[in-house]
């Protein structure tokens, strides 16, 4: 039975569908390849893009030029340290030989052994000082360049390596990562997605050797046990914000003016940081320098934490910061650890350190040489630095004037090492200086004569060595006041002025730095300058020059102040900035004296000690006062005496038999005794005949009588006071 069924109200009943409209009427795989071509044509230009390093930023490029001076640098040090180690090597073969076989090895053979052994310590030394300099532009240009080159050589290496991320899979793949392996397939597609998405010109593409990774949480999570905890690399010790603010502060930023930065700040691996900038407006490193007190302390820090250098142009900035102060512990001297040979006139002499922690080394070649500083300030161990060091190059003819009495300078004359030495004494002081004038020219006509305008490595031994004169506490002879002071200033003038292309140098050290102690016209001609802790800027400005103060260079203001810590300028050698000197301790530990025992062995090999060679200062000053002063006279004590290094063989013998008298009247307990028993107690094959020609010979005179306890009569001998002045005359005391 049929039922109608009501419709419902929603129903509606189907209209015929309409036909679609066909739009494309090219086949599937026409537009296959039409698609894949764009693609290509996207990888492409990614592709090349990245062959271009376009996806490298300038900071990205300077790194890599940084990391690469820095690896040249190392590979540098090893190469040196392997050399040295071969030097040092065949120097200890041929000594052990030498030692157990008699004649195995010359003693011309050992010298220059040890000589290659000094060449190349002093090179590694000069290697391991050496700071790296932030990159030039051309350094800059070649790194994006060798990159360049790298990534093309990486393309046509294979297939793999023009797909850049394909590249990267393949590459961990053969590596023997089995997971990029089994995931190559799907590694391999979404790479091709990456690569052939479209590229617009000027758009960065993705970093080629980027990995894929799931995001990383940094958020600092509690440690459980067995887990291992994640430590993020320290902050930037200075933001480029806090930077432009402290420049502002001190004026170098102004306005809407911004800085150019060319190195972000990044914390070394020792802990410090370098930056590198542009500075805007015309300004100069040089205005930097001159305020870095008032720009460390804008950024938190001490100026002997900071250190700013020209990295190539007026305005490029290298600017060094650490979190410590540099010069809180004291350093001993590098040459403690160096037994060998120095080119003082070439490489120089070490003595401080400066704040980034390289050697400083003084050339002593065309530079005289100033080093002020109150009581205590450090002076001392400073220039005893760089005349320890002088004693290790044997072409340098020390000569030494105290300015006290005492035995500061004694260790050199023991040594043999000082052409000269005497204490304070301002005529011999004069006759010294009237020596080295004559010298100078004697040395200009042999300059002419070698057609040479000045003194170089070549002419040096030619011309006799390079005078180093040293005088300690100037003040002792330039103070108004003191005896021939001006005849004193006057002859130093000339010196200072001209003698240094003729290879005569001075070195002055006081006490009172003043102008009435240093004057103006003495002390322009010291282009080397050190100075220690002072009282004044005036004080300061007579060792710097005048204005040094203001431009920031002050020894007034050292915080705290510490021994042998100053500033240092020397223009040859590229240092104007604070530096303290090695420690070098005599009194207690007796390294000075240590350290010329080993110069001494040097000088002695080349024959260079005082006595073995012709001086023509000391003969001068022989035939001026009649005494000598070489190694510090007849007692080595710096108070000159006869010429007792010129003695004849035969007054070497008197001398000896008037001593060994008086030692056989030591032994009998009295002043007086015979020929016979003395000889008998001197020994040796010495007779009473032979004894009695030598103490007349020697000025003792003939037999008197004296009387001698025990005996009955008196008898022919000789008393103990016309020995010891017989000995004392020929001894020149």
């Amino acid at each position: 039975m049929a039922t109608d069924i009501p419709p419902r109200p929603d129903y509606k009943p189907m209209m015929p569908a309409e036909p679609i409209e066909k739009t494309d009427e090219t086949p599937r795989s026409e537009r296959i390849k039409a698609a894949f071509k764009e693609q290509r044509g996207n990888a492409g230009a990614r592709l090349k893009d990245w062959l271009n390093t376009g996806d490298l930023d300038e900071v990205a490029v300077i790194h890599m030029a940084t990391e690469t001076k820095q690896r040249k640098q190392d590979q540098a040090v090893a190469q040196q340290e392997r050399l040295a180690a071969q030097a040092h090597a065949r120097f200890a073969v041929a000594k052990a030989r030498a030692e157990q076989e008699d004649g195995a090895v010359s003693a011309s053979g050992l010298a220059r052994l040890a000589g290659d052994v000094a060449e190349a310590d002093a090179k590694l030394e000069a290697l391991r000082s050496r700071v790296v300099l932030p990159p030039n532009d051309r350094e800059i240009d070649r790194a994006r360049h060798g990159k360049r080159a790298g990534r093309a050589a990486a393309v046509a290496g294979g297939a793999f390596g023009s797909l850049p991320v394909l590249g990267v899979a393949a590459e961990q793949a053969a590596n023997g990562q089995p997971m990029i392996l089994a995931a190559l397939g799907v590694a391999a597609g979404y790479g091709w997605y990456l690569v052939s998405r479209p590229f617009d010109a000027g758009q960065p593409a993705p970093a080629p050797t980027e990995q894929l990774a799931a995001p990383i949480d940094l958020t600092k999570q509690e440690v459980q046990p067995g887990m291992r905890e994640f430590n993020a690399p320290p902050p930037p010790a200075l933001t480029v914000q806090q930077l432009e603010e402290a420049l502002r502060k001190t004026g170098l930023v102004k306005g809407d003016e911004q800085l150019a930065i060319l190195a972000v700040p990044q914390r070394d691996k020792d802990g410090n940081t370098t930056v590198v900038f542009d500075l805007p407006g015309g300004q100069k490193v040089a205005n930097l320098q001159s305020k870095l007190e008032e720009f460390a302390g804008a950024i938190g820090r001490d100026s002997t934490m900071v250190d700013v250098q020209k990295a190539g142009s007026a305005v490029r900035t290298s600017l060094w910061i650490t979190d410590e102060d540099p010069f809180e512990d004291v350093r001993p001297s590098p040459l403690i650890k160096s037994s060998g040979q120095i080119d003082a006139f070439k490489d120089g002499v070490p003595v401080a350190w400066a704040k980034r922690g390289n050697t400083i080394r003084l050339p002593i070649s065309i530079s005289n040489i100033a080093v002020g500083g109150g009581t205590r300030s450090g002076k001392g161990v400073g220039a005893s630095n760089l005349a320890v060091g002088s004693t290790f190059d044997p072409r340098i003819n020390l000569r030494i004037v105290a300015g006290k009495n005492n035995a500061e300078w004694n260790p050199y004359a023991a040594a043999g090492v000082a052409a000269t030495y005497f204490k304070p004494d301002p005529d011999r002081l004069v006759a010294l200086l009237d020596a080295l004038i004559a010298d100078k020219d004697r040395r200009e006509r042999d300059l002419d004569k070698l057609g040479k305008g000045k003194m170089v490595a070549p002419v040096i031994e030619q011309l006799g060595g390079i005078e180093l004169l040293v005088m300690d506490e100037l003040a002792t002879y330039t103070r108004p006041g003191k005896p021939r002071r001006d005849e004193i200033i006057e002859k130093m003038v000339l010196l200072a002025s001209v003698a240094a292309g003729a290879g005569i140098l001075m070195v002055a050290i006081t006490q009172y730095p003043g102008v009435d102690v240093f004057p103006t016209e003495l002390a322009v001609n010291f282009t080397t300058k050190w100075a220690m802790r002072v009282d004044t800027a005036q004080q300061s400005n007579a060792i710097l020059g005048a204005g040094s103060s203001g431009q920031g260079r002050d020894a007034s203001k050292f915080d705290p102040p510490r021994p042998g810590l100053g500033w240092l300028v020397n223009p040859f050698a590229g240092v104007t900035d604070k530096a303290r000197s090695f420690d070098l301790d005599e009194d207690d530990r007796g390294e000075i004296t240590m350290l010329l025992e080993r110069s001494a062995k040097i000088r002695e090999a080349a024959g260079r000690l005082a006595g073995q060679w012709e001086d023509p200062i000391e003969k001068h000053l022989l035939n001026a006062t009649g005494l000598s002063s070489a190694a510090g006279g007849p007692k080595r004590d710096g108070v000159p005496g006869r010429n007792v290094l010129n003695h004849t063989p035969e007054q070497r013998m008197q001398m000896d038999a008037l001593r060994g008298c008086l030692v056989a009247m030591n032994d009998l307990g009295r002043d007086v005794a015979q020929l016979k028993e003395m000889a008998e107690i001197i020994g040796g094959g010495m007779d009473e005949e032979r004894l009695g020609e030598l103490l007349r010979a020697g000025g003792a005179g003939g037999t008197v009588k004296v009387t001698i306890p025990g005996l009955p009569n008196r008898v022919n001998g000789y008393k103990r006071a016309d020995i010891a002045d017989a000995l004392d005359l020929l001894e020149g005391r």
